[in-house]
């Protein structure tokens, strides 16, 4: 910064201001954080609630990757990564499960919702927020990540491009090893 000369307090203060402003704006441009599951905390057994109210339980989903999307109708930053999830799905089918959980709506706003953004998502319910506190959601959109072991690794907070580079180092880990689920390849014949 050649040229720039700072003499007096308040021009250091504005400065300093500027800086902090960067550093926000910067920090508010990635729009999410990633918070590791604390080790010894035991993972809630349901994953959220089908149309019918019945309880849909993650035991189900094991051997699969898992991710849970916590998202409301009214929340633009929702809508706006819901299309990168379904690419994600479509992107890992067989070894990711993505569900879309929605927060506190009506059935009929869920499936208005549905309708209007053809989002092909599994879509289940948590009517009474209930399931969001039991995971620890207070920040839409949340995703709980969950790897094909069955154990919770992390939660993102805030939207993420599910199909970008950040998300593909958070995914990677999660899948099922190819190599543990192929068969043994035999070791060719060697001739003297």
């Amino acid at each position: 910064m050649a040229g720039l000369t700072l003499t007096r307090p308040w021009q250091l203060f504005c400065w300093g201001a500027a800086l902090a402003l960067a550093a926000t704006q910067t920090l508010a441009q990635a729009g999410f954080e990633v918070q590791a599951w604390p080790a010894h905390k035991p993972a809630p057994q349901v994953a959220g609630f089908d149309a019918a109210g019945k309880a849909q339980p993650l035991a189900s989903l094991r051997g699969q990757a898992v991710v849970i999307n916590f998202w409301a109708s009214w929340c633009e930053p929702c809508r706006e990564e819901m299309p990168s999830l379904a690419q994600l799905a479509r992107a890992h089918s067989g070894k990711l499960r993505v569900l879309a959980v929605n927060y506190k709506e009506s059935s009929a706003a869920v499936v208005q919702f549905v309708a209007a953004t053809g989002l092909d998502l599994a879509t289940l319910r948590d009517p009474d927020g209930a399931l969001a506190r039991t995971w620890g959601i207070r920040v839409f959109p949340s995703t709980v990540l969950i790897g094909a072991d069955g154990q919770v690794r992390s939660v993102v907070r805030g939207a993420l491009d599910w199909h970008g580079v950040d998300a593909s180092e958070l995914i990677s880990p999660l899948l099922p090893n190819a190599a543990a689920t192929s068969a043994p390849t035999p070791a060719p014949d060697r001739q003297p």
